[in-house]
């Protein structure tokens, strides 16, 4: 396989592990005003992504950052099509850490109030986005002769992907319940269960439409593969949280999410940005992709770096894996 290949499949993974990852703490983060009823359990659901959300965004600086040094033309089109969408999720995702981190600096009502809601709309807004982002990659964008995107915010905000959008918010949202079901104790576990399983039927019907959608107009046997094991996922995911089994649950969301990466992916090789206005314009694997030289020194950091990321990261989750609840919280907290 040729280099620029397996660079684009390891850029499929490293956004598989981002929204993976991503995915149940922008769920979280929607949740602490779908799910929690009081300021304790905002703390609870907050806690349960403490140790590991900056972490996630881990996955995140290095896709951007390979898309950068593999494919760098891809990097650029990318970059200045979508500049406003990708620098609102930018500042959402700093404003969001900052919130975490600041909300309990103080005990006064506006001070908490403001950045909880600063943790809802910055988990929301990324959450859509990054939907139209990718639905508007797969659908083909205004790219020029000059590999220039000359398309404009409006033409981004297109039915599909705004479908996309959509989907990806649900599906995070989903995700994110379950994980609130899978790491607390007593009536906030129950609770985030019933919800799990009504946001999963939204879901699955959402997601159903999308992926079908993607299917017709772009995918062939290898994507149909992906989108089979996407909805046998979910739905197995669903019966999964009404039978309260949380932890196959949310396994099998995170393999709806993988499928669903993957099935994008695969619908847009050996395309990395197509084109709208003429197919011949599209970027692709090969004319977007940095020289054999670049990559090949790439894939010699990555095979060191890669591992030694995934087993600190591993063991972070493995260290804070027990359930929290609201006895767990401290007093001054309530």
């Amino acid at each position: 396989m040729e280099l620029h290949n397996v660079w684009f499949v390891l850029i499929a993974v490293l956004w598989i592990g981002y929204f993976f990852l991503e995915g149940f703490d922008f769920g979280i983060g929607v949740l602490t005003k779908l799910l929690a009823r009081d300021r304790a359990e905002k703390r609870v659901l907050i806690n349960t992504i403490g140790p590991v959300w900056d972490g996630n965004e881990v996955w995140l600086l290095t896709a951007g950052g390979a898309t950068f040094a593999a494919f760098p033309e891809w990097y650029a089109t990318l970059f200045s099509g979508f500049y406003l969408p990708l620098l609102l999720i930018l500042v959402c995702l700093i404003v969001r850490g900052v919130a975490f981190e600041y909300r309990v600096k103080r005990s006064g009502e506006n001070w908490q109030r403001n950045w909880e809601h600063a943790i809802f709309w910055t988990s929301l807004i990324p959450a859509v986005l990054w939907g139209v982002a990718f639905g508007n990659i797969v659908r083909g964008v205004k790219i020029d002769a000059q590999k220039e995107y000359v398309g404009s915010l409006f033409d981004l905000l297109n039915p599909y992907a705004l479908l996309g959008g959509l989907v990806t918010l649900f599906l995070f949202t989903f995700h994110g319940a379950v994980f609130a079901a899978l790491k607390t104790v007593g009536d906030i576990r129950e609770r985030a269960r019933k919800l799990a399983f009504t946001l999963g039927l939204a879901t699955a019907a959402l997601a159903l439409l999308f992926l079908l959608w993607t299917q017709v107009e772009n995918g062939d046997g290898k994507s149909l593969v992906a989108l089979a094991v996407a909805v046998a996922a979910l739905v197995g995911a669903i019966g999964a949280i009404r039978a309260g089994r949380e932890g196959w649950s949310f396994a099998l969301s995170g393999v709806t999410i993988a499928a669903a990466v993957a099935m994008l992916f695969l619908t847009l090789f050996p395309n990395v940005m197509p084109s709208s206005l003429n197919a011949e314009w599209s970027l692709t694997v090969t004319n977007a992709s940095s020289s054999p030289y670049t990559l090949k020194i790439m894939t010699w950091c990555a095979a060191v770096a890669a591992p030694l990321v995934m087993l600190y990261q591993a063991w972070t989750y493995w260290v804070f894996r027990k359930r929290i609840g609201t006895q767990h919280i401290a007093d001054s907290a309530h």
